[in-house]
Order: structure tokens, then sequence, then C-alpha cells
């Protein structure tokens, strides 16, 4: 008798969306709703700036802590600057890793060409949370890659990225039309998620352009076919096995970190004040 093939499981969405438009910015996931199913990843921003768009460095800083942000440059260009003293360019193909751990204020502006990519937030462990804020500037030529993967976060097959995170990983993937590719995740990593710049995915249903959609936890592959030339980012991580506390501007693992994290806050903010520094955050601090 001949065997029957065993089939491969199908991992199955349980949810999808496309999130909430605000001007050039769509809300994909926040802490208080999405973040909840796929946490540590807590917080993802879908930006598109027109060529041409004005923005005053001056006028957008605003403070975190308990998270670290990270910003992938898809598309033209974005300036920064943080209360650590550093500022810069980001060009398309960078990547902004900024741990603000006990507290940190930050800005930023697109350039003046069309400026595309994503923001993602991490939920830091309580040893992180409250430490001191560290960031790491990667540009296009220095992140890794392997096939038609860019590894921002931690690794896949040998690429491995330079950001010391929590174990893991964040992709961005680019396919041709009709091109597979499969994410095998690493053993623990039951949270996964993608996120469609451009063209669709085929993974048992079609995500379009511009959606998010979550995988139900389990430690099963994921099979892509491309529709069309398709561009998108995958989170997958171990579940944050902690409460999300949240302020105006933080994520934390307990009301006692939160209230540190936000101490500092204050205090930066109060001499940003003093030194003429100008934003709807400052006003609330």
């Amino acid at each position: 008798m001949l065997a029957h093939p065993v089939e491969k499981p199908v991992r199955g969405i349980i949810h999808r969306t496309h999130g909430n438009l605000g001007g050039p910015v769509t809300r994909l996931v926040s802490p208080s709703d999405l973040g909840e199913l796929i946490k540590p990843f807590v917080f993802l921003d879908r930006f598109d700036f027109d060529g041409g768009a004005t923005m005053s460095m001056e006028h957008g800083w605003h403070p975190h802590s308990g998270i670290a942000t990270v910003t992938v440059v898809l598309d033209g260009s974005l300036r920064y600057a943080e209360t650590t003293g550093k500022a810069g360019v980001l060009p398309a193909g960078s990547v902004e890793w900024m741990r603000a751990g006990n507290g940190v204020w930050h800005t930023g502006a697109p350039g003046p060409e069309r400026v595309r990519g994503f923001q993602l937030w991490v939920a830091l462990p309580p040893a992180l949370e409250n430490a001191s804020s560290a960031s790491h500037y990667v540009m296009p030529e220095d992140v890794p890659v392997e096939g038609p993967v860019r590894v921002i976060l931690g690794a896949h097959g040998r690429a491995r990225s330079s950001i010391a995170s929590p174990p893991m990983n964040y992709l961005v993937v680019s396919l041709k039309a009709g091109e597979r590719w499969s994410h095998h995740p690493p053993t623990g990593h039951t949270v996964a998620w993608v996120a469609v710049q451009d063209g669709a995915l085929l993974t048992g249903s079609r995500i379009p352009g511009g959606e998010i959609a979550i995988f139900e936890p389990s430690e099963h592959s994921i099979d892509f076919v491309a529709e069309g030339n398709t561009t998108f980012v995958l989170g997958s991580a171990a579940r944050h096995p902690h409460d999300l506390v949240l302020g105006n501007y933080s994520v934390h693992t307990s009301a006692g970190s939160l209230r540190q994290g936000e101490a500092e806050i204050r205090r930066i903010g109060s001499k940003l004040r003093a030194d003429g520094k100008r934003s709807y955050a400052l006003r609330q601090y």
C-alpha cells in the first residue's frame, strides 16, 4: 500500500486589520489593543510622508520609557535627534534602535522626498525597562542580508543583526511576483505577524498591502507566495510573559517601574523646557 502524504499544517490567521489612518501615519498596533496579542511587539506604525512635507524637529520632542523603538526606513530619509546627544539622518534601507529604558526624549522629521517605512515598539524585560538608555543606528550597507531577507533584529540563516535586542526576530522581506518563501520560527517563538507594505501575500488566505495579519500561537512554519512584487515586515518571538502597564508614551511591567520611568521623563522634560524646546508632550510634562 502507498502511504498517504502527511499534510503540512497551515498556521491560521487569528486577527487582521488595516489599522487607523491619521494623515501620513497608519496605526496598526497599539499597546492597549493588538499589543496584548503579539507582545513583546506592542506598537506598529506604517508611515508614508509625501515629498515636500514640512515638519519641525523642534516641535516634535516626545518621551519614552520601558520600551525600545525600532524604525525601518524603506524609502526616503528621516532626520532624528535624542536627549542622549545623538543626531543625524537615516537614509533608505537604514535602521534605528533606541532603547528608552528608564527614560529618553527624541524627535524626528521626514526628508524632502517621499518617505515610507515602519516604526515598531518592543516591550523590554524587567532587567532592561529601567536601565540606561542606549541607541544603535545601522546604515543600509551594514544591515545583514540573506536571500530576500534583511535582518533588522535577531537572525535569519547565517545573517545576524548587530543590534543587541532581547531574543526576537524582526525581518524585512522582498519577494518577486510568484516567489515563494517560508518562515521557520526558532524554538519558542510562538508569536508571529506580518505587515505588508507593497504587493500582497498568499498564505492560506490573501494579505493585501497595508494590512497586518497575526498568526495563531504556534511554532509551525508559515509559507508565503508573493502576489506581485511584495515587501513586508515579519516579527516573531516568545510571548512577553509580563503585564503591559501603560503610560502616555511608556510601557512597563509594573506600576513601580512605570513611576520610575515617568519620573526620569519629567526630569529630562524640565531641562528641555529650560533649553527652550517646545512640543505638545512637553506641555504634558
